[in-house]
């Protein structure tokens, strides 16, 4: 007689719905705050502002309850095999779709390089838009002349940038080390290379800071700088944005080694929290090539 494979079905919980809850309110208060972000709106007073950070409040309540509950399950053993694997396939989608996330913004950057701005320049048989609407336009890139005449400074890629590349790639390598550390069951190394990462991510939102402030002070860079300063803070800012969520996960999993919650055999949080950092350093990599280098 052949068993029915077992499934472990977890119990009813609130927090899909407080999850959702949350998402649904912080879209609505980003629209709102952002629809808002007018001299008119603002000297009246903006609701979408205080929406937004209550919205971003609840989805950080729900992730601290809800990634308890998985890592008291996970303590007491109550993750099967399957389980195991349906968190695999789970973190393994979730990194598509970040993907496709950033191929959005990549796709833009590439359309706006190759496509709009010679075809403003004149290219295409579009002369004749060239000549009545922007005659000063040139097709170069980065794009220091908008189309209405404003100019503007590129960053340069062997500066900061470059320093923060140096950074993203040593960490990639240190988790990697600490994997091996945790793989062999050395647990005085496993925190050691763990907190090297957390460092080195931390260096890296620091700098990027400095580099906002470099680029908005001093470069005149900013996101209505055409195509070019909106393409540049929307890539970057939400890399950086993911590298701040990347850090803070690798700081939780030092937190839990520690406390000795991973084994040899039994540490997939720490491997998922691995590729998560891989990811975006491989990101990282892309937006130094094309954003800042060529």
């Amino acid at each position: 007689m052949i068993e029915a494979p077992r499934y472990y079905v977890p119990h009813s919980s609130p927090w899909p719905i407080i999850g959702s809850t949350a998402l649904a309110i912080t879209a609505f208060g980003a629209v709102s705050f952002i629809h808002q972000s007018t001299e008119k709106v603002a000297a009246e007073g903006s609701f979408g502002e205080p929406i937004f950070f209550i919205g971003l409040a609840m989805i950080a309540f729900m992730m601290f309850g809800w990634f308890g509950i998985v890592i008291r399950e996970s303590v007491k053993g109550m993750n099967s095999v399957m389980m195991d694997r349906s968190y695999r396939m789970g973190m393994a989608w979730f990194i598509v779709s970040e993907i496709m996330f950033f191929a959005a913004f990549f796709g833009a950057l590439f359309y706006a390089r190759i496509m709009s701005v010679p075809w403003l320049a004149g290219a295409g048989n579009n002369l004749e838009t060239h000549v009545l609407l922007w005659p000063e336009f040139a097709d170069t890139w980065p794009l220091f002349m908008t189309p209405g005449g404003g100019i503007t400074e590129a960053m340069e890629a062997w500066g900061l940038p470059f320093i923060n590349t140096v950074i993203l790639v040593t960490s990639s390598v240190t988790v990697t080390f600490a994997h091996w550390a945790l793989k062999k069951n050395h647990r005085v190394l496993l925190p050691i290379w763990l907190a090297i990462t957390v460092a080195l991510g931390t260096t890296f939102l620091t700098l990027q800071v400095i580099e906002y402030q470099e680029a908005y002070g001093e470069l005149g860079l900013t996101m209505g700088s055409g195509i070019y300063g909106s393409t540049f803070f929307m890539l970057t800012g939400f890399h950086g944005f993911h590298v701040a969520m990347g850090t803070i996960i690798l700081f939780v999993m030092l937190l839990r080694s520690l406390r000795g919650h991973f084994s040899a055999e039994n540490h997939f949080a720490f491997e998922a929290a691995s590729w998560y950092w891989h990811f975006v350093d491989v990101v990282w990599l892309f937006l130094f090539t094309f954003v800042y280098w060529f």
